[in-house]
């Protein structure tokens, strides 16, 4: 078993509430859960509406509302009907299904930190999700042959028409034309 998803079913049992829908994780433990970088000590995660609306008549000195997005902050769980005013049908999309919990998609993820991007620890996440792409979803074949023309995409200006490189050719020390 995952440790973040285990991590957060351990946190879940202590919040004490039947959820319709299982939560979905978002933020620093999804960040955590790719492999990104480590979380912070909150755990953020997006819930149906309904679930909102009883947790919210449950804790109403806990609501926080950020620009029309709807929370209850539950230590260590802020717990969110939407994030820019995306829900709970936005963020379960391509979502990784646990049974109890979900795990927001990484294209779901990219998007959410894309949203929020002018803060400078998403702007950071967004490289880091960057190169999880490059390094997981790349072809590397395709790499290495690309790799093999730097010189000439340099001289170029990252374009080469009609297979006409400029390679420098390390054992004659010349371009090749």
């Amino acid at each position: 078993m995952n440790i973040v998803i285990e991590t957060i079913r351990n946190q879940l049992s202590s919040l004490d509430f039947a959820f319709e829908k299982p939560p979905i994780i978002i933020g620093g433990m999804a960040m955590e859960y790719y492999e990104l970088r480590k979380s912070g000590a909150d755990i953020d995660l997006v819930i149906c509406n309904a679930d909102y609306q009883k947790m919210a008549q449950r804790h109403p000195e806990k609501r926080k509302d950020i620009y029309g997005d709807f929370g209850v902050v539950i230590e260590p769980f802020e717990v969110w009907r939407s994030i820019a005013l995306l829900d709970y049908e936005f963020f379960k999309k391509d979502s990784i299904d646990f049974g109890d919990i979900k795990m927001i998609s990484i294209d779901r993820l990219l998007f959410f930190r894309v949203s929020a991007m002018e803060v400078k620890k998403y702007f950071d996440d967004l490289e880091m999700i960057k190169e999880y792409y490059y390094k997981n979803c790349r072809n590397h074949a395709f790499l290495q042959e690309a790799e093999t023309h730097i010189p000439s995409y340099n001289i170029n200006g990252g374009i080469v028409l009609g297979g006409k490189y400029q390679d420098f050719d390390d054992v004659h020390m010349e371009y090749l034309i």
